[in-house]
């Protein structure tokens, strides 16, 4: 039988709230979440490149509480992780979207609203009381797609991640094999025309988009160096590097072995971050250390919701942070500028 979904006080870090979801959540909702493309490759890999980093510890450093807060696009965050776009938030808990911009807001976290909302803009923006970002596919209708962008824009988000990784939805199968498919009593009011896209997406799209709006515009999905250039060149503000979760072309590298080359090749232009498997603390200091500046979650936010509501996500936030303190704290980083590739270990 279920356990309680509201009670929190046992789970102490986000690998509870993943089982504590497993057990709440439908078989449906839990694979969609859960699951990855193909045969998952890319999916552990993205733990277990965290875990395969050694950490450099310094000690007796003149610190008592380190200094989280970063400048992102003119705006100040309290701590470097952001919760990244997921779907469909309201088969994982009644209030959907809403509980998770609540629970956002609660932990003083910036939002990633995905184009697969359950729950319209204009409501999630009525709630939330911390940034809002929204995050774009662009579809067929260029025309829908534009006018999307720029009610965002209107409603008071941030900034805009067009998601460039996914003409085409990867091999699923584990949703497959659940024949993965939103119940008749739920909605995305933005999602239209599902499945490949008859026009191609390109290039030539992001400098238009990009010229819709007045708020930073961001690309997310990029794992190749030449194509870190290629978007700086298009203009836009950041660059996400994302393999979606290990969602879409399995045995792609790890996004935390994939970021110190897109590091390089950006060389300072534009903030980069990075998504995909974080849950720790100590794997937001080492992203930080290869020259992420802010990282984004999304499994996790998932089971978070599932688990509690807004609660569950104020937690799952919480959680990171206060690890991400303690990391830094025990490595003798006093601020995230303090955070560079010297407190990773390397052996002579």
């Amino acid at each position: 039988m279920p356990t309680n979904p509201d009670d929190l006080s046992d789970l102490v870090n986000l690998f509870d709230f993943e089982k504590k979801a497993e057990a709440n959540m439908t078989r449906l909702a839990y694979e969609y979440v859960a699951s990855g493309a193909a045969d998952e490759v890319t999916l552990r890999w993205n733990r277990q490149a965290f875990d395969a980093i050694k950490l450099n510890p310094t000690v007796l450093a003149d610190m008592e509480k380190p200094d989280t807060r970063l400048s992102l696009f003119g705006y100040e965050l309290p701590y470097p992780i952001l919760i990244a776009p997921t779907a469909y938030h309201r088969l994982m808990h009644p209030e959907g979207e809403l509980a998770t911009a609540r629970g956002a807001s609660a932990a003083r976290a910036t939002y990633v609203v995905s184009s697969f909302t359950t729950t319209p803009l204009e409501e999630i923006a009525n709630v939330a009381s911390q940034p809002l970002w929204f995050q774009l596919y662009v579809r067929d209708d260029r025309e829908f797609t534009k006018e999307l962008i720029q009610k965002a824009e209107s409603l008071g988000f941030k900034a805009i991640c067009i998601t460039v990784d996914t003409p085409v939805g990867g091999v699923r199968n584990r949703e497959q094999r659940v024949d993965f498919g939103l119940p008749d009593t739920l909605n995305a009011p933005y999602m239209i025309a599902p499945g490949p896209q008859k026009k191609p997406v390109t290039w030539k799209d992001i400098e238009w988009l990009k010229s819709a709006v007045n708020i930073p515009v961001l690309v997310k999905g990029i794992l190749n160096p030449n194509d870190a250039v290629r978007a700086i060149q298009t203009g836009v503000s950041g660059i996400i590097v994302s393999n979606h979760g290990g969602r879409n072309l399995d045995t792609v590298p790890a996004t935390i072995d994939v970021l110190p080359y897109i590091v390089e090749r950006v060389a300072n232009r534009v903030p980069i971050l990075m998504d995909g498997g974080i849950r720790r603390g100590t794997d937001v200091l080492k992203a930080i250390a290869l020259g992420a500046k802010a990282v984004l979650v999304g499994k996790p936010i998932c089971y978070g919701v599932a688990c509690g509501g807004a609660a569950g996500v104020a937690k799952v936030m919480t959680i990171l942070k206060e690890e991400l303190e303690l990391a830094m704290i025990l490595t003798g980083r006093p601020t995230l500028a303090d955070i560079e590739k010297s407190v990773l270990w390397n052996p002579l």
